[in-house]
């Protein structure tokens, strides 16, 4: 059925990064893995002025930078251009609106998605006109980026304008650390396996760690991430999604909302931050100058289009704690940053010690690692005699496994996931407006206690994993970070 479902496929910001960067490779992958439904059209708005040939023309430009693999041969590229078009919108103009409403109702596919690659202060304007010009019926879902909002208020203003156009089923917010294929597998780990659930509690586990360190820095986005900072950028959203999904009671069914039910109840839970718990247990950080992969590299305020005197975060590492039956007293450490040793995403399920040891020196507890990137798999620390004489200390050993091994064929990547569910109207993998804006209610406390004290910001070395404050952070307790352990 899936391969005969017609689908219109529409890029506000249609010559923007976002779209030829990420969202047209990701959509070339599912077309030639023979997963794109087959009676489908894709079509990229914008302001200037270009045929469907000279969009064509530019995006096959700009497959040039794309990883070789994922390049397409000149015979693909002409067979997946047949399905792109272009229009020349401003996105102010009711005309312009209605001019597309006819553009898609000619051939009145079974679905239609509007994917918003937008600066998010265009949501509410884009989403007003739809609705004028009727662009919202059964059959439309619309596609929102993050970041949504800038704070609270703003997400609840995008989310009542959304809302006021579109039915929550209608609305797929979309979080791409939600479409890889690790973090999917956090769920078939948890709830498809009886080996993991009857440990997965406070009396079994010693702290869980979640990091999403980055060796780049900002790059050529200086203007854009300066009002942004990594609280915003990746903890409101990535690290929480991840705590949700690690954290949460078993749903009672893989249906969406059953499972964005439990993640909503871990938000509501989280401990709320007052000043004083932000000043103890928040840090934040900014990269100075330093070398990375064995080259120098200029720190946050000497890159492109970043203020001199920039207090804006680029690292943050905080404690949290779950207030439920199942996770009470247990820590849970969250850290971010630009310019860290390494590009490492990771989920450390760190286990308490044995209640009473027998063996000598038997100092390492067990741990499960759920590799995110680069690489995508798991890794289960345990301990092993060599049998080689009785009085011998422990070893530690692991069992590893490489998803990208143990699955031959071709996985799928993020956003080639997610446009597909998008196209299909499956919402697993999307976030609900009261989870997102839950996660803001629990990050605002700290961005008003930033405001109310720039000074809290600490300097850190590129190439470091951050401000050695951040290892005192988890030290008190006794624990290290996984890189110290």
């Amino acid at each position: 059925m899936f391969s005969t479902m017609s689908f219109d496929l529409v890029f506000f910001g249609g010559t923007g990064d976002l779209t030829w960067r990420k969202l047209m490779p990701a959509l070339f992958q599912a077309f030639r893995h023979g997963k794109l439904p087959g009676d489908g059209r894709i079509l990229a708005v914008a302001r200037d002025e270009r045929s469907d040939e000279s969009y064509r023309e530019f995006i096959r430009e700009r497959f040039a930078e794309v990883e070789p693999s994922k390049r397409p041969s000149d015979d693909e590229f002409a067979r997946f251009a047949a399905l792109l078009h272009y229009r020349r919108m401003d996105l102010s103009r009711p005309a312009d609106y209605a001019g597309l409403k006819a553009w898609l109702d000619e051939r009145g596919a079974d679905t239609v998605v509007l994917y918003l690659a937008t600066s998010p202060h265009l949501f509410p304007v884009i989403c007003e006109q739809l609705g004028a010009a009727g662009l919202n019926g059964e059959r439309v879902r619309v596609v929102l980026e993050k970041p949504l909002g800038h704070d609270l208020a703003s997400a609840q203003e995008i989310n009542r304008v959304v809302r006021s156009v579109f039915s929550e089923r209608q609305a797929f917010r979309i979080d791409h650390y939600l479409g890889k294929p690790s973090v999917q597998n956090l769920m078939a780990l948890r709830f498809a396996n009886a080996l993991f659930e009857p440990l997965w509690r406070r009396e079994s586990i010693a702290n869980i760690q979640i990091t999403l360190a980055e060796s780049l820095g900002v790059g050529t986005r200086g203007d854009f991430y300066d009002r942004t900072g990594a609280l915003r950028d990746m903890v409101q959203n990535h690290a929480l999604q991840l705590l949700t999904m690690i954290a949460m009671e078993p749903p009672s069914s893989s249906d969406a909302d059953a499972i964005r039910d439990e993640k909503l109840k871990v938000l509501k839970s989280l401990k709320p931050f007052t000043p004083e718990s932000v000043a103890r247990d928040v840090l934040r950080g900014q990269y100075k100058a330093g070398m990375v992969g064995g080259q120098a590299v200029p720190g946050y305020r000497d890159e492109v289009k970043v203020p001199a005197d920039s207090t804006c975060e680029t690292y943050v590492a905080l404690r949290t704690e779950i207030q439920n039956w199942r996770w009470a007293g247990v820590p849970f450490y969250l850290r971010t940053g630009k310019r860290l040793a390494a590009r490492d995403a990771q989920i450390v399920v760190n286990f308490r010690q044995v209640p009473h040891p027998i063996f000598p020196g038997m100092s390492h507890a067990n741990k499960l690692v759920i590799k995110l990137q680069p690489e995508d798999g798991l890794e289960l620390h345990l301990l092993a005699a060599k049998g080689s004489r009785q009085t011998d200390a422990l070893t530690p050993v692991s069992l590893d496994l490489d998803f990208d091994k143990a699955f031959a064929a071709d996985r799928v990547g993020a956003y080639e996931r997610l446009l597909l569910d998008a196209i299909a109207g499956r919402l697993n993998l999307f976030v609900r407006s009261d989870e997102q804006e839950q996660a803001w209610r629990w990050v605002e406390p700290i961005l008003d206690a930033w405001q109310r004290d720039p000074s809290s910001l600490k300097l850190y070395a590129a190439g470091s994993w951050g401000p050695p404050a951040a290892s005192a952070l988890v030290a008190r307790e006794g624990f290290a970070w996984a890189e110290e352990q």
